[in-house]
C-alpha cells in the first residue's frame, strides 16, 4: 500500500492559510455570532475531504449557532479554495470544534482552583 507522503499535510497547510482570513473578512452569516480561529486542518490522503478544526470562543449557545453558520458557509469556503489553490479536484469542506482548546481550558480552570486551595504554586511547577 503506497503511503501519502506530505503532500496531504501541504495542501492542508494550504487550505488553512485561504481559509482563515476568508471566515474572518468574507463569511457573513448572521449566525456566526462569536470569534472563530481556524486551528488546524486535515486533509484525507485522497484530498477529497478537508475537516477544519475551530476555536469557538463564547458561551455554548454562540458556539452552535457559529458552527450552523460556518456549515452553512462551507460551499462558499470551497468555492474560495478552488478558486485560490490549483487543484484537480477542490475537497469537501467540513467545520468541526477544537475541543482541545475547551480541554485546555478546563485544565487551567483546575490548577487554578488547586493553587487557591494548596495556597500557591504546586512544588516543581514551572509556571
Amino acid at each position: 500500500m503506497k503511503t501519502p507522503g506530505r503532500r496531504p499535510q501541504r495542501v492542508a497547510e494550504a487550505i488553512r492559510e485561504v481559509v482563515a482570513p476568508f471566515i474572518q473578512t468574507q463569511v457573513r452569516d448572521p449566525r456566526i455570532v462569536a470569534l472563530v480561529t481556524v486551528t488546524a486542518v486535515h486533509v484525507t490522503p485522497d484530498l477529497k475531504r478537508a475537516v477544519v478544526a475551530v476555536a469557538i470562543h463564547g458561551d455554548e449557545a454562540a458556539r452552535q449557532k457559529t458552527l450552523e453558520g460556518l456549515d452553512s458557509a462551507a460551499p462558499a469556503v470551497r468555492h474560495e479554495v478552488g478558486r485560490q489553490i490549483r487543484l484537480r479536484t477542490v475537497p469537501e469542506i467540513v467545520f468541526e470544534p477544537d475541543r482541545g482548546v475547551d480541554n485546555l481550558s478546563r485544565i487551567e480552570a483546575v490548577l487554578a482552583e488547586l493553587r487557591r486551595a494548596g495556597g500557591g504554586e504546586p512544588e516543581g511547577g514551572t509556571s
